[in-house]
């Protein structure tokens, strides 16, 4: 029995985070409580986040390739969209995915409280329920109470024409157009899905380019295909105003590229990032410090400035990822338990569900110009993978990022269908320090788009089978 045995952890927050959190602090053996004001564990990812976007990004896959298809010689009619059923079949899997953690919560012995939490103290919460509030006392707290849609105060309209991502998701109905604001991976994501229920989908965009983060040359095949699908795609552009008018919201566009200063849309999408959940009822009667954007300042062991408080997900910072968040979750836990551990990635994957999927890992390229840090870059394009052109998705790209002197993997990048099933093996290379040589003497199976990470390992050699591009002396 370690000192630790005894030890009762609250769980604030019931998302990947929370929910990972809670579960290892039970299987290690130490009692804990998950607060939540849903009914079952899940949060804003199972419930309006990462998996009903997933599922209808599915759904606009499906209806692509149908019409795709035609360049094999098979030709569907247009599809009968019933959204009823496709809400239905939406939710239905976020009820099962949900149903499930309740159940293993259960299982675990972890007892669940569906209610919504404050600070009477460090060790003490005060828990708002139906049925009455009650104080409980721990001897830890974990904060994992997420983030939300950021909003803009000057384009803020009351109004259902004007959604943000949870509304999106709800899809009461598929306007005609529809404006998205922001050209990150959550607006772009949701463009797709609109696109391809039927949608004349527009994007505007501040910056040059879409997706900000991600390396140019990764987006270049994605820009190229939205650019077929989408109405318009607006760079270097903002939004000054927008006025609610009887058919619609007429946006008032600005930026040196503008041909169409005003326009009217059904509906506006605003998608320009999230904030965090760190306004905590009581907190400040904790030592818990906040940072300049609002996130809760901790350590390596995801520990705050209040010894008795932890925090982990999206409340800490970027990246603002589902499985950042269960990792932080898990190594907050085994410090609690004693455990030498510390939070510490040298790669956290980054995956946009588009079409083409868009995959990275550990340092990019851009990151390394604007670092001054030499690099070799290693392409190997799916034009030349034999399975990508029986698949007729030869748009994609498979890169490597390596240390010059050490042929060390530093950083991955795919753009491709299914990018996102093929970056877990870049992570593991990053992690695991692997050279290049080991990429391309691993076997990989034929013929997959698999291969393409250890061809881009050939090209680094000159010795790629099905690309000829000599090594430079």
């Amino acid at each position: 029995m370690t000192e630790t045995s005894n030890l009762h952890i609250a769980v604030v927050g019931g998302g990947p985070g929370g929910y990972a959190a809670a579960f290892l602090a039970a299987d290690l053996g130490l009692r804990v409580t998950l607060i939540d004001p849903e009914a079952n564990p899940g949060g804003v990812c199972l419930y309006r986040g990462c998996i009903p976007s997933k599922a209808l990004l599915h759904v606009a896959k499906l209806i692509d390739e149908s019409r795709h298809a035609k360049n094999w010689g098979i030709e569907y009619a247009d599809p009968k969209i019933d959204l009823s059923r496709l809400r239905s079949w939406k939710e239905g899997v976020v009820k099962k995915l949900t149903g499930g953690l309740g159940l293993l919560s259960k299982q675990r012995k972890v007892e669940y409280i569906q209610g919504r939490a404050a600070f009477e103290n460090s060790n003490t919460l005060r828990i708002s329920k139906v049925g009455g509030d009650q104080s409980l006392t721990f001897d830890r707290i974990i904060l994992a109470t997420g983030s939300r849609p950021a909003i803009i105060p000057s384009l803020k309209l009351d109004t259902p024409r004007l959604m943000d991502s949870t509304a999106a998701l709800d899809l009461k109905e598929v306007p005609g157009t529809l404006l998205v604001i922001g050209g990150g991976y959550i607006g772009l994501e949701l463009g797709t899905v609109y696109a391809a229920l039927g949608s004349k989908v527009s994007v505007v965009e501040m910056l040059p380019g879409l997706l900000p983060g991600a390396d140019r040359d990764l987006v270049l095949p994605l820009h190229k295909r939205i650019g077929k699908s989408f109405d318009s795609i607006l760079l270097n552009t903002t939004v000054a105003a927008m006025k609610e008018e009887s058919n619609g919201i007429r946006v008032t566009f600005d930026g040196p590229e503008v041909k169409e200063r005003e326009k009217v849309f059904d509906k506006v999408l605003v998608s320009v990032g999230r904030k965090p959940n760190s306004e905590i009822p009581g907190l400040d009667k904790t030592q818990v410090q906040l940072g300049l954007r609002g996130f809760v300042q901790v350590n390596k062991q995801l520990q705050t400035s209040d010894p008795a408080i932890y925090a982990i997900g999206d409340v800490v910072g970027e990246p603002m990822l589902a499985h950042k968040a269960s990792h932080e979750g898990r190594t907050a836990v085994e410090a609690i338990a004693g455990h030498k551990v510390a939070f510490e990635p040298a790669a956290i994957p980054a995956v946009v569900f588009t079409d083409p999927e868009i995959a990275w890992c550990g340092l990019t390229e851009t990151q390394a110009q604007n670092e001054n840090r030499e690099i070799k870059v290693a392409k190997f394009p799916w034009a030349a993978s034999g399975r990508a052109m029986t698949v007729d998705r030869t748009e994609g790209m498979t890169k490597l990022i390596l240390d010059p002197q050490t042929e060390r993997v530093l950083g991955v990048g795919i753009v491709g269908a299914g990018a996102g099933e093929l970056i877990a093996e870049g992570v593991l290379a990053v992690e695991m320090a692997a050279l290049a040589r080991d990429i391309a003497m691993t076997i990989h199976p034929h013929p997959t788009l698999s291969e393409t990470v250890m061809q881009a390992a050939e090209v680094f050699f000159g010795t790629s089978t099905d690309l000829y591009r000599p090594k430079k002396m």
